[in-house]
């Protein structure tokens, strides 16, 4: 795409670089972006990002562009018609805890008023702004995605451990951990 420095995890495809580049790391605020990444989190669990993000398109298909209430109403005979989809990873649990999740996540919006506020409880409001000078340097998990993974576990949501959690903070911008070298870091905690 062009010379800027970027975070190596990135460089493997166009489309990998746009997500580095527009997306990751990015505050969000918007709950319907937070369901997005909770689900897409979800699916990655033991598989690369690079997988769902070729992927992201069908799941926006297949979960009614990830509208938590529409997903929170899926039949079982529509989860299994999901699960013949090739535009999704076709896992049995992953597909079902979508649903589950969607149903959880609008009892969060209730209780809070919306899944954002929650989710921003767990860091104070504001990013978290590393350091990172190598990969080595970024965690996998952190005190506060064990937090949240916890507090989701017993509110009923599946597939949230502190790692999918984590990397959740990370895509939606509740964390900072751009390499310090990367044209991102200094700006991906500003919008």
């Amino acid at each position: 795409m062009n010379d800027r420095t970027r975070c190596p995890w990135c460089l493997k495809f166009d489309q990998y670089i746009r997500y580095h580049d527009e997306e990751w790391g990015v505050p969000v605020h918007d709950d319907q972006t937070h369901f997005e990444f909770l689900i897409l989190e979800g699916a990655q669990a033991g598989l690369s990002w690079a997988t769902i993000l070729q992927k992201r398109e069908g799941y926006r298909k297949a979960f009614a562009g990830f509208e938590a209430a529409k997903v929170a109403r899926f039949t079982d005979a529509r989860l299994e018609k999901i699960l013949l989809d090739p535009g999704i990873v076709r896992n049995r649990l992953k597909v079902y805890a979508a649903r589950t999740n969607a149903q959880q996540f609008l009892k969060v919006q209730q209780e809070f008023g919306s899944f954002d506020k929650y989710i921003w409880g767990f860091v104070g409001g504001k990013p978290i702004v590393n350091r990172p000078r190598t990969l080595k340097d970024v965690p996998a998990t952190t005190k506060e995605s064990d937090a949240l993974s916890k507090d989701l576990i017993k509110r009923g949501f599946k597939f949230v451990g502190s790692t999918v959690m984590y990397a959740h903070m990370q895509a939606c911008g509740l964390v900072n951990d751009h390499l310090v070298s990367c044209w991102r870091y200094p700006s991906s905690s500003i919008k």
